[in-house]
């Protein structure tokens, strides 16, 4: 799946989520958010993927652990302050590629693609 817009638009933000996960609708039955302001559009991205949006208490990194772990991958790639604009799509998407195919200790050593497409054949 490719990044979230870099505008912190509410419209924009919930038309590209919706736009990433309407492929595997359904595959989800939650979607966790950070507290900012691109993500009041919720009930919208609610409805459309019919699943459940939840926030995280302000300041409480910790009840986003996976996030949080997630963000500090992508950090390899591109430095805090990177300017996505001049970022192609073909190179966010091979980066994408990368950590949805990279074992994970937490996932007993299966990548986040195995553990998501093994759950979403279930929950069709």
């Amino acid at each position: 799946m490719a990044l979230l817009s870099t505008q912190k638009q509410p419209r924009t933000s919930a038309q590209t989520v919706i736009r990433l996960l309407q492929p595997v609708r359904g595959a989800a039955q939650t979607l966790t958010l950070d507290n900012g302001g691109e993500f009041s559009g919720h009930e919208y991205m609610a409805k459309a993927l019919n699943l459940s949006a939840y926030f995280c208490d302000p300041y409480c990194s910790g009840q986003r652990g996976t996030n949080e772990n997630t963000n500090g991958l992508l950090r390899q790639y591109y430095p805090k302050g990177t300017n996505f604009t001049k970022v192609s799509q073909t190179h966010i998407n091979r980066v994408v590629e990368q950590l949805n195919n990279r074992p994970r200790k937490r996932l007993g050593y299966r990548t986040p693609a195995e553990v998501f497409w093994g759950e979403y054949s279930r929950a069709l």
